[in-house]
Formats: structure tokens, C-alpha cells, sequence
């Protein structure tokens, strides 16, 4: 089957960042989906999200500051409201000239601050101003201070991203480490998939015996991982009474760049303990998928067909086909129906 890089999912919230990027009255620049963003909070603590450019001289928002319920441009001191994008002063003005500044508009998103997490609602009309009529994805684990973070840009479309960061195929060749994996300690392994809702969930196994890694937290772990639109991935894992969350998000910058920020929540004292050494094997990781990319670009730059093969792959397939249920749902307004199956997926890693 060939696969090929389509739209950006649109209709959705996207990860924007942890509340502590956000500081009481400071915004930073945000780009999602190729939307430049400020998003800031406000002197109430309120979080707010609005374009990064003034329409005035294109100077970036994010560069100013907050004022009383607005932001001031750095450049000429232009203030716009924080809830509804409305120009309120235009300083250079002097009295007697006329001007319907409420006329003029920065393009405002949905913000949303959900326990540790922060989130912004792109949607495929610009004009969109309203309240969601979804919420942000909820993880109850997500209310406590991060362990772990980290995050690089990827040189590619968010598409091959996402794929690359669900393929089961690829660690004993990529991720070559003795604590983790190798090409001789490959097998057969069988898990079982289903839908939830946007995505899908490798449901509740014990990790695979040549995850090494997965033994450092002593006793039984047990794994969930689940996927979501527009590019969630998390993996819970249990031991006894103890929660390891790591938290990935996916998001796409502009049509040639993606980030990747991966976030480690944990009550688990001995995780906790080793996390030194963990975060250098999670970056690690990371930087090992960042130059895969940077090799894939070399013969993506040709447009060749690309395959995606059952099983190992159907994972890929399932995202292309929630990106293209969901964009039909939002054009039509009719319910999202998820095309995920409940399967087992076999292949060897």
C-alpha cells in the first residue's frame, strides 16, 4: 500500500506546552500547524492564545507584553484584548482623529489548562471564535510535576513523524543499546489493538521480554499504549501500586518541521531515583529518531512511493485512515466514526 503525506488534522486541540512554560503575565511563541502563536497567561493566571503577528507592522505579539486584560506590541505599542483579538489603543493616534479600532482583529485560538497540561484549539476556519465542541484529551496522571522533558524538531512533515514514532519495526536496528534492544534478541510478538476514542490503544500486556529497561522498575509492569489524533501517544505503566506516564506529543510546526516533546509523570520513587540515567537514554532516543529522519529526507526528497505492509505497519494505516475520518466528519458535521478494528497485530521486533 502506498502512503503519502496529507493536510494538517484541523478541528482539534493541540498540545501547546506545560503550564510552567507559562509564567503569570508572560507569553511565549508557540508554532502549530503553521500558525505562529503567542500564548500567554494573563495577570489573573488565566491562560489565552492569539496570532503572533500585529496587524499592523507584523512584529510577533510574543514579543511584548501583557496589559490589563491585553498585549502590547513591542513595536508601536498597539494593545489587543485577550479574549476577543479586538485593537483597543493605537497609541500614535491623537485627538480628534478618527478610527474604528474594535475593527481591527488578531485571530484568537480556544486555550485550555488541564492539570499540568496546556492545550490550543487550531480550527480550519480562521474565523473561529467560538467554544469546542470537544474537549482537550484528559490525563488524570498529568496533574503533578513533570520528572522528565525533553524535545527536539524533526526535519520532516508531521505525518512521517507520527509513523515513525508508532513503528514497532524499527528499534533493534535504530535504538541499538544492551539496555534496551539488539538485532539478536529479535522474536514473534502478538499484541492485542483497540479503538478508543480519535485512536487507538495496544491494551494492558506485560513488556516484551527483551525490553530491558522495563525491568529496572522492578516487580510485574503491566503497559498501556494508547494513540491519539492529532499526534498523542502515551504509555502508562503500572507496578503494583505505582504510575509511570510518559507523555508524547507530535506536533507538526509548518509542512517541513515537527516537534517532538516527550514528558515522564511519576510517583515512582525508584524512577524517580534513576532518572538521571534515564533521561540520557530518552534522549538518547530521540536524537537516534531525529537522524533516521534527516536519512529518510535524502530519498524523500525524490517523491518516491512509499509501502506500508500488514502488521507492522498497520498502525500507520490506522492513523491515515482516523486523519481522513475525521476531516469528513468536521466537513460534514455528521458523528466521527472510528475506522479501527479491535485485532491482534503480529510481527517481530
Amino acid at each position: 500500500m502506498a502512503a503519502s503525506t496529507t493536510s494538517f488534522v484541523f478541528d482539534i486541540w493541540y498540545f501547546a506546552g506545560l503550564s510552567s512554560d507559562v509564567k503569570r503575565g508572560k507569553m511565549v511563541r508557540r508554532e502549530i500547524a503553521g500558525e505562529p502563536i503567542t500564548l500567554g497567561r494573563d495577570e489573573n493566571g488565566k491562560v489565552f492564545a492569539l496570532r503572533d503577528i500585529c496587524p499592523h507592522r507584523a512584529a510577533p505579539l510574543s514579543s511584548g507584553c501583557v496589559k490589563s486584560g491585553t498585549v502590547e506590541c513591542p513595536y508601536h505599542g498597539w494593545r489587543f484584548g485577550i479574549e476577543d483579538g479586538a485593537c483597543k489603543e493605537i497609541p500614535a493616534l491623537c485627538d480628534g482623529q478618527k478610527m474604528e479600532t474594535e475593527k481591527i482583529k488578531v485571530r484568537t485560538f480556544p486555550a485550555r489548562e488541564d492539570g499540568a497540561l496546556l492545550w490550543i484549539f487550531i480550527s480550519a476556519d480562521k474565523r473561529f471564535a467560538g467554544i469546542p465542541d470537544i474537549n482537550p484529551p484528559r490525563f488524570a496522571f498529568a496533574d503533578r510535576k513533570a520528572t522528565l522533558d525533553d524535545s527536539l524538531t524533526l526535519n520532516c512533515h508531521v505525518d512521517h513523524a507520527v509513523i515513525g514514532l508508532m513503528d514497532p519495526a524499527h528499534g533493534p536496528y535504530v535504538h541499538r543499546q544492551w539496555w534496551w534492544r539488539s538485532e539478536h534478541s529479535m522474536h514473534e510478538k502478538a499484541k492485542d489493538f483497540a479503538p478508543i476514542e480519535r485512536g487507538f490503544s495496544m491494551v494492558a500486556h506485560s513488556p516484551s521480554s527483551n525490553s530491558f529497561a522495563y525491568k529496572l522498575l522492578g516487580g510485574k509492569p503491566v503497559t498501556e499504549i494508547n494513540f491519539l489524533l492529532p499526534g498523542i501517544r502515551t504509555e502508562e505503566i503500572k507496578v503494583g501500586k505505582k504510575t509511570v506516564l510518559s507523555f508524547t506529543a507530535v506536533t507538526p510546526l509548518d509542512e517541513s518541521r515537527t516537534q517532538i516533546r516527550q514528558i515522564f509523570f511519576t510517583d515512582h520513587g525508584l524512577f524517580k531515583a534513576l532518572s538521571p540515567l534515564i533521561r540520557i537514554g530518552a534522549r538518547a532516543f530521540l536524537r537516534q529518531d531525529a537522524h533516521m529522519v534527516d536519512l529518510q529526507q535524502m530519498g524523500l526528497a525524490h517523491n518516491p512511493t512509499l509501502m506500508l505492509v500488514e502488521d507492522s505497519d498497520t498502525q500507520a494505516k490506522w492513523y491515515f485512515a482516523l486523519k481522513k475520518a475525521w476531516a469528513k466528519s468536521r466537513k460534514t458535521e455528521a458523528a466521527f466514526v472510528n475506522p479501527v478494528k479491535a485485532k491482534t497485530l503480529r510481527w517481530r521486533s
